[in-house]
């Protein structure tokens, strides 16, 4: 009973300190300043966009099937290694 009580306590405080999160805007250290803007861009990025992930870094699935078998064309870069 006591091995439950503790573990108990335990996942409580963890609970509790994971909702202590900081809920302000974002904003770069004292002394320190955001990334510069990027060329062609009027102006630097917020710290809340530089959140937001492109989708190069987050490409979006594709779930086309193939429908029938197709023989495979040749890739003339597709060469044996040397030696």
């Amino acid at each position: 009973m006591k091995k439950f009580i503790s573990s108990g306590l335990l996942i409580a405080s963890i609970v509790a300190l994971s909702a202590c999160g900081n809920r302000g805007l974002l904003e770069p250290p004292k002394g320190k300043t955001l990334p510069p803007a990027v060329y062609g861009e009027p102006k630097p990025p917020t710290g809340e966009e530089l959140l937001v992930p492109s989708t190069q870094a987050q490409p979006e699935r594709s779930d086309e099937l193939l429908r029938r078998s197709e023989k495979r064309q040749d890739d003339k870069f597709d060469l044996p290694p040397p030696g």
